[in-house]
């Protein structure tokens, strides 16, 4: 049958096939991917959070498919889909840790970035080194953003938390990234390396992270990590104003798309 989908009548009978042939898919055929459309669907078209959040979990537990770990784990994060409508950060890092042993990339990030915040539960251990491997599985399947933090966390290094004082803090940062701190061996969970910051940040910047480029570019001025050349920071510098430019403009366009009342 086909549909004229400028015609309101024939776009609403459209969508209600396509949830009829979601659930058919999902439930009856038991296909995980359609399951997770099923949640879009649920998520995007009728708008109903409560049922994408349970095929969302669902599909994550029984079947174990890594985007809908993700996506359970974001509305846990954020509170979506719950009675409470209170985020829970634990329950959002089973889910993305989950996701991320199935080899989501986003859910390595977010398992990450989750375990070095400063701003989780006490009931919810900080633990540096377990993010770094997260963050660092993210990159290696080429997650910029993941790639860009863990060039971050190089550029600074990262205490341990008993050499983690004010005093200390403002050592290093007197003492600038290349420098050797008057510190014991170990006092570092990461280790203050310019190399790895650059390369970690490289990788970040091919992967169209516009502030690694922007980092890389100063790099390349300063001769941080990699020999100084002006030439190439002038490039990256342009690429990333590029990019700043990219996102200015695909703003304005959603924005723009967000007024039209068609």
């Amino acid at each position: 049958m086909a549909f004229d989908l400028k015609n309101e009548s024939d776009v609403k009978d459209y969508l209600e096939k396509l949830g009829i042939e979601y659930r058919f898919g999902c439930y009856s055929e038991k296909k995980p991917e359609v399951c997770h459309l099923l949640g879009d669907y649920l998520e995007g078209i009728k708008k109903d959070f409560d049922k994408a959040a349970k095929v969302y979990r669902s599909n994550c537990d029984d079947y174990g498919y890594a985007k809908s770990c993700l996506k359970y784990g974001n509305y846990s994060f954020l509170g979506k889909g719950r009675a409470s409508d209170k985020g829970d950060p634990i329950k959002a890092y089973q889910y993305y840790e989950k996701g991320c042993e199935l080899n989501d990339a986003d859910a390595c990030l977010h398992s990450g970035l989750l375990l070095v915040s400063k701003s989780i539960p006490k009931d919810m251990k900080r633990d540096v080194s377990k993010a770094f491997e997260f963050l660092k599985k993210s990159c290696e399947m080429n997650n910029g953003n993941a790639c860009f933090y863990l060039s971050g966390m190089h550029i600074s290094g990262v205490l341990k938390d008993e050499y983690n004082t004010a005093k200390v803090k403002e050592e290093l940062e007197r003492s600038g990234p290349e420098a050797q701190p008057n510190l014991p061996k170990g006092a570092f969970v990461v280790e203050r390396d310019m190399q790895k910051a650059f390369e970690f940040a490289y990788k970040a910047c091919e992967l169209r992270n516009m502030y690694a480029c922007a980092n890389l570019s100063q790099m390349y001025a300063k001769g941080d990590g990699t020999p100084k050349d002006e030439k190439k920071a002038e490039k990256y510098k342009q690429l990333a104003l590029e990019m700043q430019d990219e996102i200015k403009k695909q703003q304005q366009l959603n924005f723009q798309q967000g007024l039209n009342p068609s």
